[in-house]
């Protein structure tokens, strides 16, 4: 199905479709129909064409939707909003990436309960319980990052390369968006303030589209990716005011 949204920004208007839309923001695609620009910070309207997957009632009819209050509207995290019984796999492509996930990490040596959390198209999502999380997860994601590198290379053995696989463990992947989402700001902010460049810490391809996004918005600030291989360092400029 097809939605359209107006946000004042982009993201305001991805995330105001998310929310009446009862969806994660990375369950839909996004088309932008319109960018206008406005003031001397903030462009003044931007309307999107929401391509849902299945057919969902929002909340507020679509063409009638307007902005999002200022504050940030928070969605629910796939773990709050899939019932316990739909998370447990039904296919025999799920039931094999469960039983591998609990078994390479369980070589690590470290038991764990593994379960399907969320399930899409060409995409599907595992989550990972254990008493040893931070492990699994690692400094800044590392860890479950390459378990999940390892678990996509298997899918593709077992024939299914054309499904992304995606691990989670006590929903690392939401709190660290949100967690980028306000660094990006905070750093956004200092560069205006000072007028010097920030280069950020390394970050997969994923991590580093979110900083994108959330700063693309920003008119006199622009940020762009350096250096080589998948972990890159996203660069924070400030271009002055127009």
């Amino acid at each position: 199905m097809i939605y359209e949204f107006e946000g004042k920004t982009e993201r305001e208007a991805i995330e105001l479709a998310a929310s009446q839309l009862g969806l994660e923001t990375d369950q839909f695609d996004v088309e932008i129909l319109e960018n206008q620009s406005g003031g001397l910070f903030k462009k003044g309207k931007v309307k999107i064409r929401v391509h849902a997957g299945a057919e969902v009632s929002p909340e507020v009819p679509a063409t009638e939707a307007k902005a999002a209050p200022p504050e940030r509207v928070r969605t629910p995290s796939r773990a709050e909003s899939i019932p316990e019984a739909d998370r447990l796999p039904i296919e025999e492509f799920e039931a094999k990436m469960v039983a591998w996930t609990e078994e390479v990490v369980g070589k690590m040596g470290y038991p764990a309960k593994v379960s399907v959390l969320f399930k899409e198209e060409k995409k599907v999502g595992l989550k990972i319980e254990t008493d040893n999380t931070s492990i699994i997860i690692g400094k800044k994601g590392k860890n479950i990052d390459a378990l999940q590198l390892l678990a996509n290379v298997y899918a593709g053995v077992i024939g299914r390369d054309d499904i992304k696989v995606i691990l989670d463990s006590e929903n690392y992947r939401i709190r660290r968006e949100e967690s980028l989402v306000r660094i990006a700001y905070e750093m956004a902010e200092q560069v205006r303030r000072t007028g010097r460049s920030i280069l950020l810490e390394p970050m997969n391809p994923f991590e580093r589209r979110i900083v994108h996004t959330t700063l693309n918005d920003i008119v006199d600030i622009e940020t762009k990716s350096e250096g080589e291989g998948l972990y890159k360092q996203v660069r924070v400029m400030f271009r002055g005011r127009k």
